[in-house]
C-alpha cells in the first residue's frame, strides 16, 4: 500500500502482510527500522501521556479519533490527528501524533477484520480499562484473550460504545 502517512522525522506508517491479513500496521523510524507496534507498546505510551496530561484529555482526544474511524483511511482523519497532537507540548507533539496515527490505522484494521463482530471497539475497551478503570497496561492489553465476542460487546454495550 506505501506510506499511509510520514511524520516530520522522516518516520512513516504503512500497512502490509502481518500473521493473519494485509492489514498489519508497520511503523518505519526515521533509521530505517520497520516494526509492527504492539498492543502494550502504545497502550504504555497512552498511559504515560495520561499521566502528564490527565487520563481524560488523552482519552477525550483518542474518542475524538475513534468517532471519525470508518473501514478506509481519511486523509482529513490523519491531518486532524496532527492538528490534535500539535497541542500538546511541543516536545511530546511527535510522539502523540506517531501514537493517535498508530492506533487509527488499528481500529481501521479492526473494522476490516474478517468476521470481525467487534471491529474498533475492542480496541476502545482496551484504552478505557487502561485511562477509566485503571487497569495496567499489560492487563488493559490482554484482558479480552479467550473471550467471546458476545461476552465483549457486553463490555462494550456496559461502557456506552
Amino acid at each position: 500500500m506505501g506510506k499511509i502517512k510520514e511524520f516530520i522525522d522522516g518516520s512513516f506508517l504503512e500497512y502490509n502482510r502481518g500473521s493473519f491479513d494485509e492489514w498489519c500496521v508497520y511503523y518505519t523510524n526515521m533509521e530505517g527500522k520497520k516494526k509492527a507496534p504492539k498492543d502494550v507498546d502504545y497502550f504504555e505510551t497512552l498511559y504515560n501521556f495520561s499521566l502528564k496530561y490527565g487520563a481524560n484529555r488523552v482519552y477525550s482526544d483518542y474518542v475524538k479519533i475513534y468517532d471519525r474511524t470508518e473501514k478506509i483511511v481519511d486523509k482529513d482523519v490523519l491531518v486532524y490527528i496532527t492538528q490534535i497532537a500539535n497541542e500538546y507540548e511541543e516536545q511530546d507533539v511527535l510522539e502523540v501524533d506517531i501514537m493517535f496515527s498508530i492506533l487509527y490505522l488499528a481500529m481501521i484494521s479492526e473494522e476490516n477484520k474478517e468476521y470481525s463482530k467487534l471491529g474498533k471497539r475492542i480496541k476502545r475497551l482496551g484504552i478505557y480499562s487502561l485511562l477509566k478503570e485503571n487497569r495496567n497496561i499489560e492487563e488493559s492489553a490482554v484482558f479480552m484473550k479467550g473471550m467471546k465476542w458476545r461476552e465483549i460487546d457486553k463490555l462494550c454495550i456496559e461502557r456506552g460504545f
